[in-house]
């Protein structure tokens, strides 16, 4: 990596990260549930009937479901329709995580990386992102990655790093894409293969990164100098 690319690509980790941290409730997309008590919670949940929807959830959580743990866990937490009690709220987030709940971990991971509801603790942050990130979770494959990126939580490790942030890109993270192709195209973590530099930056410019058609050019013209 040259001195003059090193600090713009760490920046731009940085604020990949960063941009990920976003509140919890953002992260509660219900999906399709399966569990009948979850999925009339959610509905409950989405047309305001909020004590309907915690009574659902504590139900199904009750009985072991963990995407109902983690719903109670982000109305707790928040103080969605209910009183904010963030300490019941951590152990049905924990009970979700040790589950197995990808989502969860992730959030959990989030949380520790920012000392958010619980003591800042960017290993905690690293272990928990892993555990959601080997299940596909793409954000926690991006934050995993982005930990090894700027040895935060864990060792400084572009292998690591280009491995991870290859998986979110292969499922269409834009920023990801970026960055393994920046990787691709230095050789940072992987050997240089500028085909699959271009590769990245035309996946990351379908996406809509601007810069990213700009890089895309110019790997070209590397590839094909007449």
């Amino acid at each position: 990596m040259t001195a003059a690319a090193r600090p713009f690509r760490f920046a731009l980790a940085l604020a990949l990260v960063l941009a990920l941290c976003a509140g919890l409730a953002q992260r509660s997309a219900l999906g399709a549930p399966s569990d009948p008590d979850v999925a009339a919670g959610a509905a409950a949940f989405d047309s305001g009937r909020y004590d309907e929807a915690f009574r659902l959830f504590k139900k199904a959580a009750a009985r072991n479901v963990p995407l109902a743990q983690f719903n109670l866990a982000v109305m707790l937490i928040e103080g969605q329709g209910v009183p904010r009690d963030e300490a019941e709220g951590l152990m049905w987030l924990r009970k979700a995580c040790d589950a197995g709940l990808a989502r969860a971990q992730y959030s959990l991971g989030v949380f520790y990386d920012r000392g958010e509801h619980v003591a800042k603790s960017t290993t905690e942050a690293t272990r928990w992102f892993a555990k959601a990130a080997e299940q596909g979770w793409r954000d926690a494959q991006v934050s995993l990655a982005t930990q090894y990126f700027l040895g935060r939580g864990a060792p400084k490790d572009y292998k690591e790093a280009a491995k991870w942030y290859e998986r979110a890109a292969q499922q269409g993270d834009e920023g990801a894409s970026y960055i393994i192709a920046s990787m691709y195209e230095h050789g940072d973590g992987v050997a240089e293969n500028q085909q699959l530099a271009f590769y990245w930056y035309s996946q990351a410019a379908a996406l809509g990164d601007p810069t990213a058609q700009i890089k895309a050019r110019e790997v070209l013209k590397k590839l094909r100098p007449d």
